[in-house]
């Protein structure tokens, strides 16, 4: 559905024809294409400036029209301050909803996705987005798939890239699997379905091997991405310390190792816990009594249809079978009986844990459950600094015991809270009277000595599963042999390009449609010659996302995924704009990508991103706009119906960048009368370029000086909407000046109108555009640099300040801009109207900050 310009609206912004005008402007852009980025002969410094490319789900939508001017704004700005910007655009074109799509259809996934890409592309030159067009790049295309091939197989060359099978998350609508990240809330986050847990073999990248690298270098970005972004990933990662304990199971025929970031609470260990959904606990199931094999299998079956995490909620009643089986203590010999448990996961550490309910909550609540014992190994009422204690004497010199909590009366077994502060060690052998810190040093020591365990890291993180049962995606290029080899596709044999979907049945049932595709599977061992078949799945759709900002650099480059010249020139991306909902997945594979490629020798940078610019979202009545609440407000109709740079300025000045902005507060008739303003500015102007502005109105020159001085840091900062506020009032004092008797002949005003038409083509360039060429100007004002402040003009001879009567502005003074504090309550309190507003009262408290405000407290 679309929608004509609202003529009405038109004439309410005092006949600014936002469409007409840019219309105008993007025929010669297209004709003269000035926003391509420079080549090698460019000696300008580079800033290479990206946005998060769109996934072609139909037309583009709100989020995206802020995430665009942002990006715009950022573009835009760096062009004007001399640089050689690189601004490109893409399609992020696989993956579910396509398909999806397709198959409600009964058509080629490729028609849906290209048609929307159209749609997308018009949008956004109507846009007036400063894109370089000619680096425009689809992720479906085999032109670039072709290098996910390529970087599959550099990884699997390093032991990165590797299949197994394991328990992963199935998503029964979509029949396929999802990573952990993809699932929210036990459901995926595609379709709402609940999520189950299916044994596959699969294809993972080996993302785990560079964990400490990811968490570790996200020190580097401290101030250049927003810190709850950083947050996010370092919790997702999730590294803990301790040790890897080696446990004998009696009747097993060899130790089960368990990570435990609290080894100096081994003497505390009761029981044993396995996770059900694990190979051990199948095992040591197999070895009990029939009665145990029957409920450890009912209780499987149970746990398999229950989500991660609903099993990891803390106030979840406990469950769990009895295995008939014990696991011996290494530090003191106890035997701990084994129980399976669904509040352990099968993926954390080893899948077993040693069960302290003492000091662990969760380890706690089981064992009050199913009443099993509780021992105490720190003493929490102890203290634990390095101070010696003072020991009073009595009347007899016997030393008094200090007073303190006792242990009987915060036993957890009676009170239910686990005790898990600091202190001092009891019941622990040669461990009691240590601290937390100094008994972990110590078990390590004795473990180590016994060769039953030794010092270890774990992390939340879990390797990369890239594997995807569905059509609409990167082929696995990897071959099966009849004799179980898997052999990889050959580079020059590379792109496996998707079959036709011509009698291909898409419909999800548990296994890739490219398995049915006899012709397309069926290959030949690329070492021997024999009949082979190629790998049915297809890769994740992050994996296309993970490098494309690399692709940018030389998109129609047929002999390489990507120049390491180009790289090395434009790379890392100086500013990275999307939305904080990709906060973990895509920056993290990311991250993960640029380091391997590091690794190979292919890129000079350990980060793909320098600063990442996060922005909030576009809600509509307080809610996040959706198909379902039938309360969108669609890109195009408001394009259409009021013009880009008015949406553009709306936009920009609804409020910080990073807060959500809802459409029922974001005007758009106030943004277009600005520009009707602004243009009329422009029209007004009757002296020549070449006038000497320092002849022109002081008062003036000094708003316009100091905007020069105050828009770099504002923009750098991503306060937009002050930029657009500090616009406003440089048009209204330009205003007020034509309207006197100096008139638009003062070379003041020119200079103004100069400086708003070029600071504005940061928001709206085609209005820009329209005020430069009326000021006399050639094309292109996004090309004109950036003016510097005159000094002289930026010091404030004087100022407006405020005097405030019990909360309540009262008055104005106009006052020097060096005034002292008293000078200025002196003058506040000898002021008329601040005498007659008093009417008597007494002033009880008066707090001034020169030169702007004097506020009195009275009674």
């Amino acid at each position: 559905m679309t929608s004509t310009p609202d003529t009405a609206a038109a004439a309410d912004s005092g006949g600014f024809d936002a469409h007409a005008i840019q219309e105008k402007w993007q025929r010669r852009w297209a004709e003269a294409d000035p926003f391509r980025a420079g080549g090698d002969d460019d000696t300008r410094p580079r800033k290479y400036v990206l946005a998060m490319f769109p996934y072609p789900s139909g037309d583009l939508h709100m989020g995206h029209a802020e995430n665009y001017l942002y990006s715009d704004i950022v573009a835009r700005f760096w062009r004007h301050r001399g640089h050689n910007v690189l601004n490109p655009i893409g399609w992020d074109s696989f993956g579910l909803p396509a398909e999806n799509a397709a198959i409600k259809r009964g058509a080629d996934p490729r028609e849906w996705t290209y048609e929307n890409i159209a749609q997308q592309r018009a949008s956004l030159h109507q846009y007036g987005v400063s894109f370089d067009w000619s680096r425009v790049l689809r992720t479906s295309d085999p032109e670039y798939y072709r290098w996910n091939q390529w970087l599959f197989q550099r990884l699997h060359e390093r032991g990165l890239a590797y299949r197994k099978e394991s328990a992963v998350n199935w998503c029964p609508n979509d029949q396929t699997v999802l990573a952990n990240e993809q699932v929210v809330d036990g459901r995926c986050e595609r379709c709402g379905a609940e999520v189950v847990k299916k044994k596959l073999t699969q294809w993972y990248f080996r993302i785990t091997q560079y964990a400490d690298r990811l968490l570790d270098d996200l020190n580097q970005l401290e101030g250049f991405w927003p810190h709850k972004v950083l947050q996010m990933q370092r919790n997702w990662i999730g590294r803990s310390t301790g040790a890897d304990i080696d446990f004998a199971i009696e009747g097993h025929p060899s130790p089960v190792t368990v990570f435990s970031t609290r080894p100096d609470t081994l003497h505390g260990a009761t029981f044993f816990v396995v996770a059900p959904d694990s190979d051990l606990a199948a095992e040591l199931a197999a070895g009990a009594s029939a009665e145990v094999r029957t409920r450890f299998q009912d209780y499987l079956e149970r746990v398999q249809k229950t989500s991660e995490i609903d099993r990891q909620t803390a106030d979840r009643a406990k469950t769990g079978v009895f295995l008939e089986r014990y696991a011996i203590n290494p530090i003191n010999g106890e035997r701990l009986p084994i129980w399976a448990a669904d509040y352990v996961l099968a993926d954390y550490g080893h899948g077993a844990v040693m069960a302290v309910p003492a000091h662990d909550q969760r380890d706690l609540d089981f064992a009050r459950a199913f009443d099993l014992p509780v021992r105490v190994v720190v003493d929490t009422t102890a203290p634990v600094t390095g101070a010696i204690p003072v020991i009073e004497l009595d009347d007899d010199g016997v030393p008094i015991e200090p007073e303190g909590a006792d242990l009987a009366t915060i036993d957890p077994a009676s009170t239910g809270v686990a005790l898990t502060g600091e202190g001092r060690m009891v019941n622990s052998g040669s461990l009691d009277g240590l601290s937390k810190r100094n008994a972990i040093a110590r078990v390590i020591e004795e473990l180590e000595a016994t060769g039953r365990g030794r010092a270890a890291k774990t992390y939340r993180l879990r390797d990369w599963l890239i594997s995807r049962q569905r059509f609409w995606g990167t082929p696995i290029p990897m071959v099966h042999t009849d004799d179980g080899r898997i052999v990889p596709v050959p580079d020059d044999q590379l792109p496996v390009q998707l079959p036709t979907v011509q009698g291909l049945d898409l419909t999800p049932k548990g296994s890739s449609p490219l398995g049915a595709a006899t012709e397309w599977v069926t290959t030949t061992d690329p070492e021997t010659g024999e009949p082979a078949r190629r790998d049915p799945d297809t890769m994740d759709t992050f994996v296309d996302s993970s490098w494309y900002f690399l692709r940018f650099l030389s998109p129609n480059d047929a002999a390489e995924a990507f120049s390491a010249r180009e790289a090395d020139k434009w790379g890392p991306v100086d500013f990275y704009i999307g939305g904080v909902e990709h906060a973990i997945l895509h920056l993290l594979y990311a991250r993960f990508i640029t380091k391997a490629l590091f690794d190979m020798g292919l890129v000079e940078f350990t980060e793909p991103f320098s600063s990442l610019i996060n922005q909030g979202m576009v809600i509509l009545g307080g809610a996040k706009m959706s198909k379902s609440k039938g309360n969108l407000v669609l890109f195009q109709e408001e394009l259409n119906l009021h013009g880009a740079d008015t949406l553009r300025v709306a936009l920009a000045f609804a409020g910080p960048v990073e807060d959500d902005k809802d459409w029922d507060d974001v005007s758009t008739t106030g943004a277009a009368k600005f520009l009707a303003r602004a243009l009329r500015v422009a029209a007004d102007v009757t002296s020549a370029p070449e006038v000497v502005w320092a002849e022109g109105d002081a008062a003036l020159r000094r708003v316009t000086h100091r905007l020069w001085q105050d828009a770099p840091t504002l923009v750098e900062q991503t306060k937009f909407n002050v930029v657009v506020a500090r616009l406003m009032e440089l048009v209204n004092a330009t205003r007020k000046v034509i309207d006197s008797g100096a008139g638009a002949a003062d070379p003041a005003v020119r200079e103004a109108a100069e400086a708003t038409a070029l600071i504005l083509d940061l928001f709206a360039p085609h209005t820009a555009e329209e005020m430069w060429a009326t000021l006399g100007y050639q094309p292109f004002v996004g090309l004109a640099p950036w003016r510097q402040p005159d000094a002289t003009l930026l010091v404030e001879e004087s100022v407006t300040a405020v005097v405030q009567i019990d909360g309540k502005v009262r008055g104005t003074l106009t006052v020097p801009a060096r005034i002292s504090s008293d000078e200025l309550e002196a003058l506040a309190r000898g002021d008329e109207r601040i005498v007659r507003s008093l009417a008597g009262r007494e002033i009880t408290r008066a707090v001034v900050r020169a030169p702007k405000v004097v506020s009195f407290s009275t009674r």
